[in-house]
This record gives structure tokens, C-alpha cells and sequence, in this order.
């Protein structure tokens, strides 16, 4: 239970960190490959359940699709709405989503979730280990 609790501080960290580098993103989900939220920073109102069943879904959708066009291993998903973007990024063995404001500098935004999808995955990985 111990343990537990350090893994959910340091990812609890991470994605602090992550909205507090770019204000720009909004919403920040880390959810495992089967849709069971893991953590989430989200604004009042929004289910964290619902949200992290529908980001596994689309990575399980997109990772077949890469899989069948045979165009590599799936990275990420990119989404563009109206009032901003959703970005899925594999986090091995979880997953990262992030939702951004429309006015935003997607190129930094793209850096700082690639290496926090990275840290994510050493962070499960080794609490998977033990």
C-alpha cells in the first residue's frame, strides 16, 4: 500500500509539473491500456471514468489500425476540435492524454508529453517489477 501511494506522488508530480509548464493543457489522464483511470487532473464536473475508458479505446483502435496499414509502432493520437486538441501518447504500460486550449504551441507541447509519457512508463515499469 506503501508503495502504491509513492508511485500515485510521483505521477501526481509529473502531471502537475506537465500543466504547470504549459498552460496551455487543461486536462492531463494517465489511464491503463484496459480504461481504468489511473490519475487524473481534471476541472470539476468532468468523470475520470468515462474519460479514461474512451482514451483506451482509441489507443486500442489506433494501435490495430497502425498494426493493419503496417506503418510501425502506434506513438500518439492526434485530435483537433474546435476549442483545442486531444493528444494520446503510449506510456507503456499506461496511457497519457492530454487536452490543450486551441492557442497553443503544439511543438512544446509534443516535447514535454513525449518525455513525460517516458518517465510515466520507467515509473509503472519498475513498480511493476516489484
Amino acid at each position: 500500500m506503501v508503495e502504491e501511494n509513492n508511485t500515485l506522488e510521483k505521477l501526481e508530480t509529473i502531471l502537475k509539473r506537465l500543466l504547470s509548464n504549459n498552460r496551455d493543457i487543461t486536462v492531463a489522464v494517465i489511464t491503463s491500456m484496459e480504461g481504468l483511470p489511473i490519475l487524473s487532473i481534471l476541472p470539476r464536473g468532468y468523470n475520470e471514468t468515462r474519460i479514461s475508458a474512451m482514451v483506451a479505446t482509441l489507443l486500442s483502435i489506433s494501435e490495430r489500425t497502425v498494426i493493419d496499414m503496417e506503418i510501425g509502432e502506434f506513438q500518439q493520437i492526434y485530435i483537433k476540435g474546435l476549442d483545442g486538441y486531444l493528444l494520446v501518447f503510449d506510456a507503456e504500460p499506461a496511457v497519457l492524454a492530454v487536452s490543450t486550449r486551441v492557442k497553443v504551441k503544439l511543438g512544446l507541447v509534443y516535447f514535454e508529453c513525449e518525455r513525460v509519457s517516458q518517465e510515466i512508463s520507467k515509473i509503472l515499469k519498475e513498480r511493476n517489477k516489484d
